[in-house]
C-alpha cells in the first residue's frame, strides 16, 4: 500500500520535500501541492507528478486521497495547519519550528494529546543524519565515558538580507538546541549569548557565541557565524571523560594539485543534509504504516521554541537566562 502525501508550501524546502517524496521514498507517492503562489504550486506539481496543485492548503488537508501532510509553508502558518491536520486525523511532518510562539506549540501539544495518538513529527532532520547518528551511538557505547561538553559551530556562507540577530538563534541555533538534547539525553537549563565584534559582512550581530548549561551539568557552546563567506560548515565535538567524538564532514571528492589537497564546502544546508532529509522522510512514512512514532515529537518542537525564546532574551539582556519548561506529559515519555 502506498500512502498519498500532500505538501503545503512549494518554496525551497517544500519543493525539495516534494522531490524527495516523489522520487526517493518507498511506500508513498505525492498527491497534492499547495502554495500561496499558484503558479509555483503548479510548477512543482508538474515536475513531481502531483495530481493537484492549489493555493488552498485546507484543500490538501481535506483531500481524501491525501493520507498524510508535510508542512513547509512560512513559519507563522505551521501551528494552524498542524491543528487542521490533527482535526482531520491525518499524520503530519511539520518543518521546524512547530510554531514561533511557545503558547502556539503548547496548543498543538494539547490538541494531539486530546486526540490520544501521536500524529505530529517535527522536521529536525539532524536526528537522521548519519554523522550525528554515529556520534550518538559512540556516546551510548560508554567507550568514552559520560559527555562533559559539546562544542558546536553553525556557519553559513551568507545570511539573507532580512536576517536579524534574533533569527540567528530561533532560526539557526534551534537545530543545535534540538540535537544537543537528543545527543545528551538532557534538558537545557540556562543560556547566555556573547557578542564578539561583528563581521563587516553582516548587518546584525554576527557571529554570536551561545552557551547552554544542561540539567546533567554539561556545557554546550554554539558558534553561530552566518556570514562566514566560505560555505556551509557544521561542526560538532563531544568531549567525554576518556575521549572525544567529532563529526567528520561528508566529502564526496577531494582534489590534489599544485601542492594543495582540498575539498569543497556545500553552498547551503541542503547538500550537507541531503541524506538526513531522505532518511527523515522515509522514517516518517514508515512510522505511519507501523504506528510507531519517529523523530522529534510535538513536545520536542515546543521545547526547541521555548529554549530559543530564552536565547533571544539572553541576547537582549546580555545576562544568563533561565529556561523554564512546562512539565513533560506522560503522553510523550
Amino acid at each position: 500500500m502506498s500512502l498519498g502525501i500532500g505538501v503545503i508550501g512549494a518554496g525551497i524546502m517544500g519543493a525539495d520535500h516534494a522531490r524527495i517524496i516523489a522520487g526517493q521514498i518507498a511506500g508513498a507517492h505525492l498527491v497534492a501541492i499547495a502554495d500561496a503562489d499558484l503558479a509555483r504550486a503548479r510548477s512543482v506539481a508538474a515536475e513531481t507528478g502531483a495530481k493537484l496543485a492549489t493555493d488552498d492548503p485546507l484543500a490538501v488537508i481535506g483531500d481524501p486521497a491525501v493520507a498524510a501532510v508535510l508542512i513547509a509553508s512560512p513559519d507563522a502558518t505551521h501551528a494552524d495547519y498542524t491543528l487542521a491536520c490533527l482535526k482531520a486525523g491525518k499524520p503530519v511532518l511539520c518543518e521546524k519550528p512547530l510554531a514561533p510562539k511557545t503558547e502556539d506549540c503548547l496548543t498543538v501539544v494539547e490538541a494531539e494529546m486530546k486526540g490520544g495518538k501521536r500524529l505530529v513529527q517535527v522536521g529536525f532532520m539532524r536526528r537522521f543524519d548519519p554523522a550525528y547518528g554515529e556520534m550518538r551511538a559512540a556516546l551510548q557505547s560508554n567507550d568514552f565515558g559520560p559527555a562533559l561538553m559539546f562544542h558546536c559551530a553553525h556557519r553559513n556562507a551568507s545570511a539573507p538580507s532580512f536576517f536579524t540577530s534574533a533569527m540567528s538563534i530561533n532560526n539557526s541555533c534551534v537545530h543545535e538546541i534540538d540535537i544537543a538534547r537528543w545527543l545528551l539525553a538532557a534538558e537545557l537549563k540556562t543560556v547566555r549569548v556573547i557578542k564578539p565584534r561583528a563581521s563587516s559582512a553582516a548587518g546584525f550581530d554576527d557571529p554570536l557565541l551561545v552557551v547552554f548549561e544542561t540539567d546533567q551539568g554539561q556545557v554546550v557552546d554554539v558558534e553561530l557565524y552566518l556570514n562566514c563567506g566560505y560555505g556551509y560548515d557544521i561542526k560538532g565535538e563531544l568531549v567525554c571523560e576518556t575521549g572525544t567524538i567529532s563529526l567528520a564532514p561528508p566529502v564526496n571528492s577531494e582534489t590534489r594539485a599544485a601542492g594543495v589537497s582540498s575539498f569543497r564546502f556545500a553552498p547551503d544546508w541542503r547538500p550537507r543534509f541531503a541524506a538526513a532529509y531522505r532518511l527523515q522522510n522515509q522514517a516518517w512514512v514508515n512510522s505511519i504504516t507501523s504506528g510507531k512514532p519517529a523523530g522529534a515529537s510535538a513536545w520536542d518542537g515546543y521545547v526547541a521554541s521555548a529554549v530559543a525564546a530564552a536565547g533571544v532574551r539572553a541576547l537582549e539582556s546580555g545576562a544568563a537566562e533561565a529556561i523554564h519548561l512546562e512539565p513533560k506529559p506522560a503522553f510523550y515519555v
